[in-house]
């Protein structure tokens, strides 16, 4: 028969016991730690990122930032605007070089949409251009839309009809342009918002502001072609101009500024693709001088 143990003999034990336990506990403590401090590692079995530099964290190199390997912002998915835009955009090019014109005006209808959000001189911008596109548009769907399925087509049947001005001479009537006038003036308004937009993109911290880089690039896209009262009133619209952090959420919601920047110079990369086929087409058939 076994003798039995006290209480005050088990309080004694355990007296005892417990500091031994914490001791041996804190002494495999501080070795783990000793080991993750070597190895350059945590103790949790997670990947080391070398340099201390935390996972998914934004890296900024020469004024820009790069977002992280993960999967792309909602506003380029297919809901989103911009993915929207950049999918009918990238349609429009055609694999035998030419650009189809349904596809390219849903892809204006889409870059309006997406623009008219961001401040006055874009709400300015996309008035004329949405004036285009339903010119456009009731050609591409009227009794002679088996002319005006592509710019090629298009161009082609106006000369053989004598529809296309003079260069250089504005029409008389502009409700009564041709279509090819109008879809130049589309073109050169496709440019300024692809410059806009990459210049937003990737303008570096502490440079200038969004407002003086859109600025910039209306000069150089069109402020030849208009008019002074026109240039005076873009001139001041871009004085309101949002800033860029302000820019970017409103282009991607949801995004990182980093993801926002990226999703951006992807658009403006498809802008880029459109505009320089649609220039090839329109210098090869001498259209760059009708308006």
């Amino acid at each position: 028969m076994g003798v039995a143990v006290r209480p005050p003999a088990l309080r004694h034990w355990f007296s005892h016991s417990i500091p031994l336990a914490i001791f041996a506990l804190l002494l495999l403590y501080l070795s783990v730690r000793s080991l993750g401090a070597r190895s350059g590692c945590g103790p949790r079995a997670q990947p080391c990122v070398p340099g201390g530099t935390a996972p998914f964290q934004v890296r900024q190199e020469s004024g820009t930032l790069e977002a992280p390997e993960r999967k792309q912002p909602p506003c380029l998915g297919p809901r989103g605007m911009l993915g929207r835009m950049m999918r009918r955009f990238h349609a429009s090019l055609k694999p035998e070089g030419d650009v189809g014109l349904s596809p390219y005006l849903a892809g204006w209808r889409a870059l309006v949409q997406f623009l008219t959000p961001l401040g006055s001189v874009f709400a300015f911008a996309t008035r004329e251009a949405f004036t285009k596109v339903t010119d456009l548009e009731a050609r591409v769907h009227g009794p002679d839309a088996e002319h005006y399925w592509s710019l090629a087509a298009m161009a082609a049947w106006e000369r053989r009809a004598g529809l296309l001005e003079q260069p250089g001479a504005a029409p008389r009537d502009l409700t009564r342009s041709s279509g090819s006038r109008t879809l130049l003036l589309l073109h050169r308004a496709l440019r300024w918002s692809q410059l806009c937009l990459h210049r937003v993109a990737t303008g570096a911290l502490g440079g200038p502001d969004a407002g003086v880089q859109c600025s910039d690039a209306y000069r150089a896209a069109l402020g030849s072609h208009h008019p002074w009262l026109v240039r005076q009133t873009a001139r001041l619209a871009f004085l309101a101009f949002p800033g860029r952090r302000r820019l970017l959420e409103l282009a991607c919601p949801g995004a990182t500024e980093a993801e926002a920047r990226a999703a951006l110079v992807r658009a403006a990369g498809t802008l880029e693709d459109v505009y320089n086929r649609t220039q090839s087409l329109l210098a090869e058939r001498g259209l760059l001088q009708l308006a």
